[in-house]
């Protein structure tokens, strides 16, 4: 292997005894040493695999391995015995082998395959020989299975992907990042065909992809209707280019008669425009063709969505159908009488089992005599705690005070001079002073 590849080559390459043993070839019988047997095929199978998928490719052959692996002008001697032994392990198949294991169909489609009927390797490994011819190309499953989910997702996350059936062309070119060459993408395919993911056909001379759509295990055969589909999206793709290269030519028209005016060619302006108004008028004519089909399209995916509901609602029928199978109406009132009844018969049986127990209703007067003692025991005594009023005192007091008016409230004036002179005469000092001798 040249020191320009785009592979990271081991550490043990660069070391001449290590590549040594490495390169020479296998002994006959692996039992007279097993541990530097498999460290040996271990070595060489990484590095096929690691190989394989640096050049994107999942096919590989003894011939092209030799070249690879190349070093100090020399292959290695054991590469055969590398294949046979992931051919024996199922890491790597024969490229014939593995389209053939997925349809008998698959040569009607597999253009670009190199797909070389090994009879010669076929007869020699009946014989016991394990001879690999240079040329027999084998692909690594494990890289195909890489690429078939790379492909579905690349397909699943494009504009594609609302078409259920492309054309390989279309295909092959959304693909052309993640599959380096035809062989590549057809494996990829072969591999989806084989997990009922993908159906490749042939239409009108045509290679065609149907993919599995969301919701579904997996895909169905294209019939009439995806057909019809398929050719409504195409014609609704090159009536849309169609459309747009004219709407380009008719702008050029008018450029160039703009131009023709500005050199005072004004009839070959007017013939410009007359070209123009001609190309205006096909480009409308096939834009309305292009609303036609892209309302036949809304149309088509709407019954498809009605379709959809309607299958739901038939399950929903079918499964609420079998969920009442064993329920009526008769039944149903039955159960509610029965619980009725139990209910009833439960309220009785409390009822005769508490009447049976005795309450002790005749104790119930003297234990509230008892409880209203251990309350008015427990109340405080607020009227102790104050100090006792004096009887005399008392007497005293309520004497001293004025007796109650017995008038009206309302008294006239006369009233209240006599009063008011009757005050004076008690408060006058003569007065105060006799009473006070």
């Amino acid at each position: 292997m040249s020191r320009g590849s785009d592979m990271d080559l081991p550490p043990d390459w660069e070391d001449d005894e290590r590549m040594n043993f490495l390169f020479s070839d296998f002994r006959e019988n692996r039992d007279v040493d097993s541990t530097d047997w498999d460290s040996k095929m271990g070595f060489w199978t990484g590095l096929v695999v690691r190989s394989c998928r640096t050049r994107g490719t999942v096919r590989l052959d003894l011939q092209e391995l030799n070249q690879t692996f190349r070093r100090k002008d020399r292959s290695p001697l054991g590469l055969q015995t590398v294949l046979t032994d992931m051919a024996r392990c199922g890491r790597i198949q024969r490229e014939s082998d593995f389209a053939a294991s997925v349809d008998c169909g698959w040569v009607s489609w597999s253009v670009g395959l190199l797909l070389v009927k090994p009879l010669k390797w076929t007869f020699s490994t009946l014989l016991g020989s394990s001879r690999v011819p240079l040329h027999e190309s084998f692909v690594v499953i494990e890289l195909v299975k890489e690429k078939a989910a790379e492909l579905l997702r690349v397909y699943q996350s494009s504009e594609l992907s609302n078409c259920s059936i492309v054309s390989f062309q279309e295909l092959s070119g959304l693909c052309s990042d993640i599959c380096a060459d035809e062989s590549t993408l057809c494996m990829a395919l072969l591999q989806l065909q084989k997990d009922k993911q993908v159906i490749v056909a042939m239409h009108e001379g045509e290679k065609i992809v149907k993919f599995c759509q969301p919701g579904q295990k997996c895909v169905s055969p294209p019939g009439d209707v995806d057909i019809g589909i398929y050719q409504l999206q195409r014609s609704e793709k090159l009536l849309g280019e169609r459309v747009k290269k004219l709407g380009l030519e008719a702008d050029r028209c008018k450029e160039e008669a703009r131009s023709l005016l500005k050199d005072g060619k004004k009839s070959h302006a007017l013939r410009c425009l007359r070209s123009r108004k001609r190309v205006e008028k096909r480009a409308d004519g096939l834009f309305a063709n292009l609303e036609t089909i892209r309302g036949i399209l809304d149309r088509i995916a709407q019954s498809q969505t009605d379709k959809m509901v309607m299958q739901a609602y038939q399950a929903g029928v079918a499964a609420l159908r079998l969920s009442l199978k064993d329920v009526t109406v008769e039944h149903a009132e039955s159960l509610v009488d029965q619980i009725q009844e139990l209910c009833d018969t439960q309220d009785d049986v409390n009822q005769t089992i508490s009447g049976a127990v005795p309450t002790g209703d005749e104790d119930m007067d003297e234990l509230e005599d008892e409880l209203k003692s251990l309350l008015d025991e427990s109340r405080p005594d607020y009227s102790s705690r104050l100090p006792a009023v004096p009887t005399n005192s008392l007497d005293a007091f309520l004497s001293s005070l004025p007796a109650v008016p017995q008038s009206r409230l309302d008294p006239t004036t006369q009233q209240l001079e006599a009063e008011l002179n009757s005050r004076r005469e008690k408060t006058s000092p003569v007065k105060m002073f006799k009473l006070t001798q």
